[in-house]
């Protein structure tokens, strides 16, 4: 680009619980610009998930759960194909901090979408209880990234 990067744009934080990344979240899960639908759909999964850790202790955070869930599913390291020779390596790099949020944010709500419970809300809940304990399918989707990144590692010094 000549004129340089684009200005960061920031986004505002949500009505319930003043935070930021709980917006950027339900952005993400946003679909047709319908936002209101999506915070219920996020609080409903929260309260789902409080209500259901809720049975064994009264002290449960809806919103600390997720954010565990959500840590447990960003990644630290991926590979990126680079052409070096004619031929393609797959080169482990490091994940910028935004990027890392992005992408835990992405996957957690691709496989909240492909489970098979009744509503978006129970699928959320489930999958945010899953991440939480650190098991589910985001987490092994993390878990599959840094495998291959680790069976790549001869080919670090081809970084960018």
């Amino acid at each position: 680009m000549r004129k340089g990067k684009p200005s960061k744009r920031y986004v505002l934080p949500d009505p319930k619980f003043k935070d930021t990344l709980v917006t950027k979240f339900v952005n993400s899960l946003m679909l047709d610009g319908k936002k209101s639908t999506a915070y219920s759909i996020f609080y409903d999964a929260l309260e789902i998930v409080e209500k259901r850790l809720g049975k064994d202790d009264a002290s449960v955070n809806g919103l600390e759960i997720w954010k565990k869930a959500l840590n447990n599913v960003t990644p630290a390291v991926e590979v990126k194909s680079r052409r070096v020779g004619g031929a393609t390596f797959q080169v482990p790099t490091e994940v910028r901090p935004e990027r890392k949020v992005a992408l835990g944010i992405k996957w957690m709500i691709t496989f909240a979408r492909k489970r098979n419970e009744k509503t978006m809300k129970e699928r959320l809940a489930g999958e945010i209880l899953a991440a939480s304990k650190g098991e589910g399918a985001a987490v092994k989707k993390k878990d599959d990234t840094h495998r291959m990144a680790e069976a790549n590692r001869a080919f670090s010094h081809f970084r960018f």
